[in-house]
């Protein structure tokens, strides 16, 4: 996807702003894949193939997401997912999102 079409999205819940993790890019830099995260309710969307998955919560599945948050474990900056949402990390929270 575009970097000017990216900018002009926001979260679909609250409208609020989203900030862009790159993780790859083609040649012409279009985001292959990434992550958005919202700036108000720690939402946070993957990209696949350059597709960000914005669907409502009550659609998506966490076992699909986990594998690719598993892989960007290192862009996640020390936090984990809940819930569609970036939370502090602790080994508490991914036991707990295993269980999901």
């Amino acid at each position: 996807m575009r970097l000017s079409t990216i900018n002009k999205l926001c979260c679909p819940f609250d409208k609020a702003d989203l900030a862009l993790t790159t993780i790859t890019q083609d040649v012409n830099e279009n985001i292959l894949e990434g992550f958005l995260t919202c700036s108000k309710c720690n939402r946070i969307y993957p990209f696949v193939k350059g597709i960000p998955i914005m669907s409502p919560d009550e659609y998506r599945e966490f076992k699909l997401e986990k594998p690719l948050l598993d892989k960007w474990e290192s862009y996640l900056n020390g936090q984990t997912v809940e819930n569609f949402r970036l939370v502090s990390g602790d080994k508490n929270g991914t036991e707990n999102q295993l269980k999901q």
